[in-house]
């Protein structure tokens, strides 16, 4: 048997994140949720993920500072895919900076969101 990938999913809206989880444990994912960049933190350095996909505006720790801590801190190429409110273009650049691998703006389309994890994975 495939042994699942796991994703680290960091999004503050639960409603989001439960419609992600849905479209992605669903495509054969193995989901892992944080509410807030610390609690991803802390998932990455535990589980090791396959993929990372984190908003950038959230409590605690920022999802840019999830990014910098995986590239910085972790020395990790795990792939990260950012996703934000639109018009913060000086955040994606940001994001793209410190290392990220993909962008999407909100409101996510989960079929879109989905071919993109697929296509990390290539």
């Amino acid at each position: 048997m495939i042994e699942k990938k796991k994703i680290v999913l960091a999004e503050d809206n639960s409603v989001l994140s439960l419609l992600l989880k849905f479209r992605l444990e669903k495509d054969g994912y193995e989901l892992l949720m944080a509410k807030n960049g610390m609690e991803a933190i802390e998932l990455i350095e535990a589980e090791n993920p396959d993929l990372i996909l984190t908003d950038v505006m959230m409590d605690y720790v920022s999802g840019l500072e999830v990014i910098s801590h995986v590239r910085n801190k972790l020395k990790s190429k795990i792939p990260i895919l950012v996703f934000s409110s639109s018009g913060q273009e000086e955040m994606v650049l940001n994001a793209f900076n410190l290392g990220a691998n993909d962008f999407m703006s909100k409101p996510l389309s989960p079929n879109e969101l989905s071919i993109r994890v697929r296509r990390m994975f290539l």
